[in-house]
């Protein structure tokens, strides 16, 4: 015990070549699950009466109401689920709420264009290639793809035909050129409005560190979707959005119809748990102050900037009640800007070991919180806050101690 606990410690367990032949192993078998779910298919419609890439039909249904005119349509569970049927030839399928701001329709209105199969393929195709990019971009060394594409949450999302590497590419774009091009990061910050349950942080982030342009261009992308969304849909489809908020609220995500399970927040664990929902609104809310005051103190500071990218992106994973395992892809920022701070400073007790339990936690979150009502994927996200938090103390103090040796020289 004393060997294995020293090995986790040190994570000298976890050399490139393990980690290059985990992903490896990772990467073959998701790919052969994958071929079979297909093969398995008829008419798109898998073997447990699911749309093959489940959530995507609900983006192609809401397109295909737009092409027809009636956009705010896609608002409505009813009809929403009918045009979904409509996608499958009036076959029963379940019925996947859309839940986005009207200029995301812009996305669904494309990739309804062509047929299912070949939308959902340039989807994920485009987005996956993005989102390999974004964390190329923070680790430029080999076998960064290769970990990067086996990243069990990449195969949480492809299946679900989800937008978790549209995310994780424009937060990690936005954090890639924050300090180059600033108005760059502002538009793809203001890009991910589309979702925005994970930009609670972010205004915080840079108002703390006085980025005063990326925060101009993050609110003159926002106001440019909007006045596009309503210039060429109408505000019908803004007051069916905000009316369809209450459905979304209730019905989603405090009875849990998603299921405790999937969803990784600190609001689902108390639910599932037993907690009523203003128990589980207050727990959340303590977090997210929580939350607010560390950004702020930490984009504050002097930091290491790995350490403050990767302390938002596990942040805004934590910060919001609603977010599912297949948005656990933007963990891949986390994780590469935490590899990127130990390469070059060294890495700390523990760290290595909690990189990989991050690494592998998509894969293992849902079916323990299922069977055993262990919230694995939030406990994996607050450790890895935690250690953030904890580093850039220790780097302070270090820093601090040794300019304190440099006066006294």
């Amino acid at each position: 015990m004393t060997h294995i606990w020293q090995g986790l410690r040190s994570g000298e367990w976890l050399t490139p070549a393990r980690a290059r032949g985990y992903s490896l192993i990772l990467l073959v078998i998701g790919a052969l699950a994958m071929a079979g779910w297909i093969a398995a298919s008829s008419g798109l419609i898998d073997r447990n009466g699911k749309p093959v890439g489940t959530d995507f039909s609900n983006v192609y249904a809401a397109g295909v109401l737009t092409w027809q005119g009636h956009p705010a349509d896609a608002y409505e569970p009813a009809l929403q689920h009918a045009a979904e049927k409509a996608v499958f030839a009036g076959r029963e399928v379940p019925f996947y709420g859309w839940h986005y701001p009207p200029f995301f329709l812009a996305v669904a209105f494309l990739v309804a264009a062509i047929p299912y199969g070949a939308g959902l393929a340039i989807w994920l195709l485009a987005s996956g290639a993005a989102y390999l990019a974004a964390i190329r971009a923070i680790l430029p060394r080999s076998g960064t793809l290769l970990i990067a594409a086996a990243f069990p949450a990449v195969l949480v999302n492809i299946g679900h035909g989800q937008n978790g590497f549209l995310t994780t590419a424009l937060l990690g774009g936005a954090l890639n050129w924050l300090d180059r091009r600033p108005w760059l990061a502002g538009i793809l910050i203001g890009l991910l409005a589309y979702k925005p349950q994970f930009g609670v942080l972010i205004p915080l982030a840079l108002i703390a560190s006085g980025r005063w342009n990326t925060i101009m261009a993050a609110a003159a992308t926002i106001a440019a979707l909007i006045a596009v969304s309503v210039a060429t849909l109408g505000t019908g489809v803004w007051q069916a959005f905000a009316a369809s908020m209450h459905f979304t609220q209730t019905i989603v995500l405090e009875q849990g119809d998603t299921g405790w399970e999937k969803i990784q927040s600190i609001f689902s664990a108390a639910r599932m748990w037993g907690a009523a929902v203003p128990t589980a609104y207050a727990i959340q809310g303590a977090l997210f102050v929580t939350l607010a005051a560390t950004i702020a103190w930490l984009w504050h500071s002097d930091a290491a900037f790995e350490l403050k990218a990767a302390a938002l992106a596990a942040g805004s994973l934590l910060a919001t009640p609603y977010v599912l395992d297949y948005d656990l892809v933007v963990l891949a920022l986390s994780i590469a800007y935490l590899a990127r701070h130990g390469l070059r400073y060294g890495f700390g007790h523990f760290e290595i070991s909690l990189l990989a339990a991050a690494w592998i936690v998509p894969l293992l979150s849902r079916g323990v919180a299922g069977h055993t009502g262990i919230p694995l994927g939030l406990m994996v996200l607050l450790a890895v806050y935690g250690f953030i938090l904890r580093r850039a103390v220790q780097d302070r103090a270090r820093i601090g101690i040794g300019a304190a040796g440099v006066a006294q020289a």
